[in-house]
């Protein structure tokens, strides 16, 4: 027994400290030695040890017992981004009843605050522009809660235009978008499909943001149910079902391309392998004008950019990085990239035709120039490589030459000019932020928000104040001063200060 023990203890200590693993393996490596060290102590006990076997049976049976009765109160729902499981009572509350209509507080066609009509906000990029600020000192002007209620299932945030707020849910067998009422958080109108994903690693229902434009609310469900819904009312324009139209199997964590909506198309990301990884759909009637690529996409969503003085959808994909022309669908150019992890977070642009990329699972960061040649041609040119910036779940950002992200859960910042590393402290988990200015809102893996004011120099930690006793995984969503907030289970509402002028 003591030789099981030091052996564990020894190749534990290896993993967590000794150990060039990243920080998601070697949890995984840690459980299983934990793992093969009680099967190696029940076969000592069982049959090398020199105890009774009366009390090897009575020791073996009070184990089994005491296992099944933490099986039967305890189950485990899904795991965090560092891959250690999250655990929850089998009795624990979930929302399988929708909530009653309710009137509005307000009027909801009109608001002075500006709109965070998809994911990552207006410009889709994390960034909120304007010239309010944020306060710093909350605990002189800290958030108030408007609103806290539960919520379904799923990995979504909100869209907000005007004093309207749309996301998705999971119920039971059904899948819904529901609107809200921002201020209240009142159902105005929900939209349900017979539709259900899970997945015992990623957890049950949606993972895409809506996208709201001129009225209409563009969804995609995890199973591919493309919406198209009024604003107003929620009434169906069309449907679209992607696991008809581009039948290569359902994607493994379930579909997570936010629409995104351009000269009158809508574009999704879809497809597990190669062959058709983009569509465009007419925004007046669903119907398809073309579908492009030949690689297999991932789990981040078109992102649409200006590279050369041509406007281009660019599509994370699994393998490949890949541009289209927007009208068309032609493939612009391409880029190999990864091993075939999922990738997640959204390319950002750091300067004229300049992109960088980041996955996490040891894959790094890299930036990217794009390249027309006098026959008009596209090409990528790789400047630089990194493993200072792993954006495994997390978004990042770029703001005045330095990238600021969640290094496999921990902040950073890094020189644009060759991806050296300023900083790293911190350990947020896989949360998602917003940057407004100097400061960044932060919403960590646990549940707390952070305000943080991050120069190349430091973090600069200003303040934080738990909000969800849960893992939150769902990008927030800011409208003005309002600063809507999800889990899987859980939404709240707050009205954050801004600084006095």
């Amino acid at each position: 027994m003591v030789v099981i023990l030091a052996v564990c203890v020894f190749a534990l200590i290896k993993v967590r400290y000794l150990s060039s693993e990243q920080f998601q393996d070697r949890n995984v490596s840690s459980f299983h030695i934990a793992g093969y060290a009680v099967l190696w102590l029940a076969v000592w006990w069982i049959f090398f040890s020199r105890a009774f076997w009366r009390l090897r049976l009575v020791i073996v049976a009070v184990f089994l017992g005491l296992a099944g009765s933490l099986t039967a109160a305890f189950r485990i729902r899904g795991v965090t981004g560092d891959f250690m499981p999250v655990i929850e009572t089998r009795w624990a509350r979930r929302v399988t009843s929708p909530p009653a209509v309710g009137q509005p507080a307000v009027n909801l066609s009109s608001s002075d605050r500006p709109d965070f009509p998809q994911y990552l906000g207006p410009d889709r990029n994390g960034i909120i522009g304007g010239t309010a600020k944020l306060a710093s000192d909350w605990e002189r002007q800290p958030p108030q809660e408007l609103w806290r209620q539960p919520i379904g299932p799923a990995w979504s945030g909100f869209a907000i235009v005007g004093n309207r707020a749309v996301t998705l849910e999971q119920r039971d067998d059904k899948e819904a978008v529901i609107c809200l009422d921002v201020l209240t958080g009142r159902l105005l109108w929900e939209h349900v499909d017979l539709a259900r994903f899970t997945n015992p690693l990623a957890g049950e229902g949606p993972r895409s943001t809506p996208s709201i434009v001129d009225g209409r609310v563009y969804t995609l469900g995890a199973t591919g149910l493309l919406n198209c819904l009024a604003l107003e009312t929620g009434a169906p324009l069309w449907q679209r079902q992607m696991s008809t139209e581009a039948p290569q199997g359902l994607p493994e964590f379930g579909y997570a391309s936010s629409p995104l909506v351009y000269d009158g198309k809508v574009f999704v990301c879809t497809g597990q392998t190669d062959g058709g990884s983009l569509f465009a759909y007419g925004v007046a009637n669903g119907e398809l004008i073309w579908r492009a690529g030949l690689r297999a996409t991932s789990y981040s969503s078109p992102t649409l950019m200006t590279l050369g003085n041509v406007p281009q959808i660019v599509s994370f994909n699994m393998r490949f990085i890949t541009a289209h022309d927007p009208t068309t669908g032609k493939v612009l150019w391409e880029a190999p990239w990864g091993r075939g992890q999922p990738q997640i977070a959204q390319p950002v642009v750091v300067g004229q035709d300049r992109l960088v990329f980041s996955s996490g699972y040891g894959v790094g960061c890299e930036m990217f120039q794009i390249k027309r040649g006098v026959d008009g041609q596209f090409s990528a040119e790789r400047i630089w490589k990194t493993l200072n910036l792993k954006a495994k779940i997390s978004n990042f950002v770029h703001r005045d030459g330095f990238l600021y992200g969640l290094d496999d859960g921990i902040l950073t910042c890094l020189d644009v000019r060759d991806g050296s590393r300023r900083w790293k402290a911190g350990r947020y988990g896989h949360g998602q932020f917003l940057l407004l200015g100097d400061l960044m809102l932060l919403v960590a893996e646990n549940g707390e928000l952070w305000l943080l004011a991050p120069t190349p120099d430091a973090p600069n930690e200003r303040t934080r104040f738990r909000v969800f006793n849960a893992k939150c995984w769902n990008p927030p969503a800011l409208s003005g001063n309002i600063l809507l907030l999800r889990t899987d289970r859980e939404a709240a509402c707050f009205r954050v200060p801004f600084a006095s002028r």
